[in-house]
C-alpha cells in the first residue's frame, strides 16, 4: 500500500483530511503548537483547546482550578492566567495542570481537525519525535497523512509550511509519496534549515511578533528537534502520547 503525504495549507481546508480519514499533523508554530508542545513536556496534565473566548470564560467558570491561557491579537485575554508564549508554560507552572487554551488561529485549526480519530501536535521543537510518531501509526493503521497547517486568520502561513517540510523531512518508511505540495515544503526546508531562525523572522507573522517585543518566543520556536514528546488531540483533549 502506498502512504500518501499532503498539506492542507489553511485551517479552514481541515475537513478534507479529517473527510480523507487521514492521521493529521496539525501545526501552528507561531505559537499555538509550540506552546502546547512545551506544555506536555513540562508534565501538563491536559491542553483543552477552544475556538472561542466565550467558550473559554464559560469552562473555566465550569472548572476554576483549569488554568486559562491564550491570546487575542497576540496580547494575553482579561482575566487569563496564562497568554500563548511557549516560554510561560514552565514546569513550575504547568506540571499536573489542566489547561484551557484559546488562541487566534492555532486552536481553532485543532477545533475543526476533532472529527479526525487522531491529531498529532507538530512543532519544529518535536518535529523528528512527531515524525516517528507518525511513521509507527501509519504502518499499523495503512492510513495515510495531511498537515493541517493552522495560518494566520485563514491565510497562508511561512512558518508552518517550512514546520511541515521539517517533520516531513524526517518520514522513513517504504511506500511514501509525498504530494507535490509536501515536496515543496520540504525542498523549502531544506533550503533554510541552517538558518531558520533568520529566515523565520522574515514572515509576516513573525514580524508582527517582533513588534510586540516577543522575540524570544520566535528563538524558542525554532529549537528544531529540541523535546522528545508527541502531543495527541482526541476526545476534546490534548495530552501526551505514550
Amino acid at each position: 500500500m502506498t502512504i500518501r503525504i499532503d498539506v492542507e495549507f489553511v485551517a479552514k481546508d481541515a475537513s478534507k483530511a479529517v473527510k480523507r480519514g487521514d492521521l493529521i499533523i496539525a501545526v501552528d508554530v507561531l505559537r499555538s503548537s509550540s506552546s502546547i508542545v512545551n506544555a506536555v513536556a513540562n508534565g501538563a496534565k491536559a491542553v483543552i483547546p477552544i475556538k472561542t473566548l466565550k467558550e473559554a470564560y464559560k469552562l473555566h467558570e465550569q472548572h476554576p482550578g483549569y488554568l486559562l491561557a491564550g491570546e487575542r491579537k497576540a496580547h494575553r485575554p482579561k482575566g487569563f492566567d496564562l497568554g500563548n508564549s511557549p516560554l510561560e508554560f514552565a514546569r513550575d507552572i504547568v506540571e499536573g495542570k489542566t489547561i484551557i487554551l484559546t488562541t487566534t488561529s492555532g486552536t481553532a485549526a485543532l477545533v475543526r481537525c476533532r472529527r479526525a480519530e487522531r491529531v498529532l501536535v507538530g512543532a519544529f521543537l518535536n518535529a523528528v519525535a512527531v515524525a516517528n510518531k507518525a511513521m509507527e501509526i501509519v504502518q499499523r493503521k495503512r492510513v495515510n497523512v495531511s498537515f493541517v497547517l493552522a495560518g494566520e486568520k485563514g491565510l497562508f502561513s511561512l512558518e508552518d509550511f517550512l514546520c511541515a517540510g521539517a517533520i516531513a523531512s524526517r518520514f522513513h518508511a517504504d511506500g511514501l509519496e509525498l504530494s507535490d505540495k509536501t515536496l515543496a515544503a520540504v525542498f523549502a526546508f531544506e533550503r533554510v534549515k541552517d538558518a531558520l531562525y533568520e529566515y523565520l523572522l522574515k514572515s509576516r507573522h513573525a514580524k508582527h511578533l517582533v513588534e510586540l517585543g516577543l522575540k524570544a518566543d520566535i528563538a524558542f520556536s525554532c529549537k528544531l528537534d529540541h523535546l522528545k514528546v508527541v502531543p495527541v488531540y482526541q476526545h476534546g483533549k490534548v495530552t501526551l502520547m505514550q
